[in-house]
């Protein structure tokens, strides 16, 4: 096994089973073949086989398991066995075996080290590892949480407190307020410090300081949301309904009024609540951002005519013909018994669009179609779409007959486009029990080169251009 074709396949999911598929088989009862797999240079099913054998107080035979790919010195095998050792009190050893990967400089290693040690009685020793990390964001927010256990909040203010003194305009022009600061989170930070020390005003004041924008360290653009969502949480939290209530009435985004709608449900007060999201609503873009939410709170109690109404009113907004809200709003149809009603909303866009439908459109069809019994219809009439022959309407088709319970038919609808839809595929013929077709679908060898592993928490101006994004 090499560690970087390691990280590949596990990063991208491509070339081997992923964690999904692998929870498919043992719950189908193929543990021989996740055994078999495991000993084969599949992470993810050594993974749970380790975990299954663990559980079942096999400890030995769980570590032998992970060895060869520990070997490789890849930092996500021992993890996993760091977490295993300490899940049965070997807690030493644990330590022992991140120690190296953490002094490394691998800051994710840094982070479960850090944790690893406060909850074993060495917080102090955690927040002096993690301390000259504090202008890194993914550090900062580790040693804030173990600063509290380790009784150095004001140490953990003091450098946060720093940083933010540090920060410098982002940009040259005049008007421009916003400030580079790093951490990007320093503010935030502080905040949950001062909070539990029980300084409420200053945590407060400290989240009304930002405003729209704010840039980090490097460059990149933040929305306040980050914030203004910690802000109405401890409003929330402390019982500070009038505040929260004149903070939901000033945000842009609606976050602060659905954590005050939630209050409102939490304390037995839904018209309340209902009131809030409606009050929000009705200004200019309030709507856009709560009618989910709205939506979603009026299914939740039984008013599921009323949450159709607000997803169809959005959706017939000059604008609202955006596809996750039509998406929405005939889930809901087809949720409460009305699809019929759901392909009229359908046909009346087509329509509109002088008889075209993009396939975004079409597919929402497939399902309602199927629940009026027109399943057969439905599948020929995607045939017969000019994008009926792509892998996405393959994978949109195969669902509907899925559901339907024609598995064979889902899988053969697949099966011409198993290299762009090769889990799904693959997760079908798990389904009808063939297991070596389903893994030959799977570890397809990779054409394209490995490419360098991209830390997602880094903040450091790379991007992804492969999956997951």
């Amino acid at each position: 096994m090499d560690a970087a074709d390691l990280d590949y396949r596990a990063r991208t999911l491509t070339g081997c089973i992923p964690p999904l598929l692998v929870a498919r088989l043992l719950e189908l009862g193929h543990e021989r073949e996740v055994e078999f797999q495991a000993g084969r240079g599949e992470w993810f099913c050594a993974l749970e086989w380790a975990r299954l054998l663990g559980h079942r107080g096999r400890r030995e035979q769980a570590l032998e398991v992970l060895a060869p790919y520990i070997a490789t010195n890849w930092w996500p095998a021992s993890r996993a066995r760091a977490e295993l050792l300490e899940g049965w009190g070997r807690v030493d050893e644990a330590i022992a075996l991140s120690r190296p990967y953490a002094e490394a400089g691998d800051r994710l290693a840094l982070v479960f080290f850090a944790r690893l040690l406060a909850r074993h009685g060495r917080s102090g020793e955690a927040f002096m590892l993690l301390r000259a990390g504090v202008q890194d964001g993914f550090l900062a927010e580790c040693l804030v949480d173990v600063a509290e256990a380790a009784g150095m909040d004001e140490e953990a203010a003091a450098l946060l407190e720093a940083r933010v003194e540090a920060a410098v305009p982002a940009c040259s022009d005049p008007d421009c307020n916003n400030l580079r600061m790093e951490p990007f989170n320093a503010v935030g930070l502080l905040a949950t410090i001062r909070e539990r020390q029980g300084r409420i005003e200053e945590a407060i004041a400290l989240l009304h300081t930002r405003e729209v924008t704010s840039v980090n360290g490097r460059g990149q653009l933040l929305t306040s949301v980050y914030n203004r969502d910690q802000l109405a949480d401890l409003l929330a939290r402390h019982g500070r309904i009038t505040e929260l209530r004149a903070y939901a009435a000033s945000g842009h985004y609606g976050r602060a009024v659905q954590r005050l709608a939630e209050v409102l449900e939490e304390g037995g007060d839904v018209e309340g609540a209902i009131a809030a999201y409606r009050t929000f609503g009705a200004t200019p873009e309030g709507t856009w951002h709560v009618a989910v939410s709205l939506s979603e709170l009026l299914v939740r109690h039984g008013r599921g005519d009323e949450a159709i109404e607000v997803m169809r009113a959005l959706a017939e907004r000059p604008g609202g013909a955006e596809d996750w809200i039509v998406h929405t709003l005939c889930t809901l149809y087809a949720d409460h018994g009305r699809p019929r009603d759901g392909l009229a909303h359908l046909d009346a866009l087509k329509a509109r669009s002088g008889g075209k439908e993009e396939w975004e459109f079409f597919r929402m069809r497939l399902p309602l179609m199927a629940d009026c019994g027109l399943l057969d219809e439905a599948i020929e009439q995607a045939r017969a779409h000019p994008e009926g022959d792509t892998w996405y309407a393959a994978w949109a088709l195969s669902d509907v007959l899925a559901e339907a319970g024609r598995t064979e038919d889902a899988a053969a609808v697949l099966e011409q486009h198993s290299t762009s839809d090769g889990p799904l595929y693959a997760g079908r013929l798990i389904d009808l029990g063939r297991i070596e077709d389903a893994v030959r679908v799977l570890q397809q060898p990779r054409t394209e080169p490995i490419t360098p592993a991209w830390d997602g928490d880094a903040w450091d101006g790379a991007y992804c251009t492969e999956p997951p994004f």
